[in-house]
C-alpha cells in the first residue's frame, strides 16, 4: 500500500499528488490519497511506502501550521519506512527539500525519491519517476 499524503495551498502540490497517484496505479501500485488535514499519524505509519508532499513556504521551509508538527510526530515512527517526498516552489532554489530529505533519513527512512517542481507541475517527469519509484518500492 503506497499512501500519499499532502498538503496544498494554491492547488500545484494536489496536483502533483493527483499526478504521481495516476502513475503509481498505472504501474500497478494499490495507493490511498489524503490530505494531512484528514488523516493521522499513526494511520500513516502504518503504511509501508509512504509518500509526503508540501509545497515550499516562506524562507524555504515545510508549511509550519499543518506539515511540520505532522511531520515532527511522524518522524519517530519513520525508522525502516520508504519514504518519497514532494512539493512545489516559486521561489528558492530547493532548499527546504534537501532539508526535508535530510530529516527523513535522519528518522532512519529510506527516501526512495524526491520530486520538486518550480509553480505549476503539468505532467513534469518528476511526478512520473516519484510514481514509478514507489510502485516498485
Amino acid at each position: 500500500m503506497v499512501e500519499i499524503v499532502y498538503w496544498s495551498g494554491t492547488g500545484n502540490t494536489e496536483a502533483m499528488a493527483n499526478e504521481i497517484e495516476a502513475v503509481a496505479k498505472a504501474a500497478g501500485a494499490d495507493v490511498e490519497s489524503v490530505r494531512f488535514e484528514d488523516t493521522n499519524v499513526d494511520d500513516v505509519a502504518s503504511k509501508d511506502v509512504i509518500l509526503l508532499g508540501c509545497p515550499a513556504m516562506g524562507s524555504e521551509e515545510l508549511e509550519d501550521s499543518v506539515v511540520e508538527p505532522f511531520f515532527t510526530d511522524l518522524a519517530p515512527k519513520l525508522k525502516g519506512k520508504k519514504v518519497g517526498l514532494f512539493g512545489s516552489y516559486g521561489w528558492g532554489s530547493g532548499e527546504w527539500m534537501d532539508a526535508w530529505k535530510q530529516r527523513t533519513e535522519d528518522a532512519g527512512a529510506t527516501v526512495i525519491g524526491t520530486a520538486i517542481v518550480n509553480e505549476t507541475p503539468d505532467n513534469a517527469p518528476e511526478c512520473k519517476e516519484l510514481g514509478e519509484a514507489a510502485a516498485k518500492a
